[in-house]
């Protein structure tokens, strides 16, 4: 039988403006008038499949495309060109800086992130207390989020997404922040997330001991490109290779 197709990314390309070398003439001109050497290629012609069920974990040096790509499949960026298709699945984004209002309280973006990845009022309500919890924000979950420090930023943002149950999860490095304790009790939880077969998983992170741990396969990207995609053992062991050399 053949297996379930969760994602699909077909010659994705995704373009920043290197404003630091454009004047202000040029940058209110457009991207018609772009040049070539005020154009970053983030995301570089790319393109693959991961199946439902599957953990696939991302590496690259930083600036290589791997959080652009999290958030194009998020439907946070755009893409200039190509196509993503997550075949009618509801997507969450783990990520620190990703999705709060900061004005408002903690409680309050519970209640939004709830609808905005599609869930009922009435849902979100019922699962309120289960991410207040995990969070460990105490009285903070009252006060507005511009309050927060980086840490209680990203265990609230955790919280939501773990609690929440979407059929597509996306993690971006979350794994890495807050102290020893919350670290441990995030990386169980993740654990047991993906215990679930019918939840497809992408993950970023620098961990090649997690991503080892936890992947099916690992997707390689340099400069925007992939340069590997294949079992973890394989995919990393080069990838430490090239990192040394």
């Amino acid at each position: 039988m053949k297996e379930e197709i969760a994602i699909s990314i077909q010659d994705l390309e995704i373009e920043y403006r290197n404003l630091t070398h454009m004047s202000i003439h040029q940058s209110i001109r457009g991207r018609k008038d772009r040049k070539k050497e005020d154009i970053i290629h983030a995301v570089n012609g790319i393109s693959f499949e991961v199946k439902k069920g599957e953990i696939l974990g991302i590496i690259g040096k930083n600036g290589s495309g791997k959080s652009t790509l999290l958030k194009a499949v998020a439907n946070i960026f755009q893409p200039d060109r190509g196509r993503i298709d997550t075949k009618g699945n509801r997507v969450s984004l783990m990520a620190i800086g990703v999705g709060f209002n900061n004005e408002i309280t903690g409680r309050e973006n519970i209640m939004t992130s709830g609808m905005l990845l599609g869930f009922s009022p009435e849902y979100a309500r019922e699962k309120m207390d289960e991410i207040i919890e995990f969070a460990e924000l105490g009285e903070f979950i009252d006060k507005p989020v511009r309050t927060y420090s980086s840490g209680m930023y990203s265990k609230l943002s955790f919280a939501i997404t773990a609690v929440l149950d979407t059929d597509i999860l996306l993690v971006d490095e979350v794994l890495s922040v807050g102290d020893a304790r919350f670290k441990k009790k995030s990386y169980n939880k993740m654990k047991e997330l993906i215990l679930d077969s019918e939840r497809t998983v992408m993950i970023v992170s620098h961990s090649i001991p997690t991503l080892k741990e936890l992947c099916n396969r690992v997707l390689w990207m340099h400069d925007g490109k992939i340069k590997m995609l294949g079992e973890p053992q394989a995919v990393l062991s080069e990838y430490e290779a090239f990192m040394s050399s």
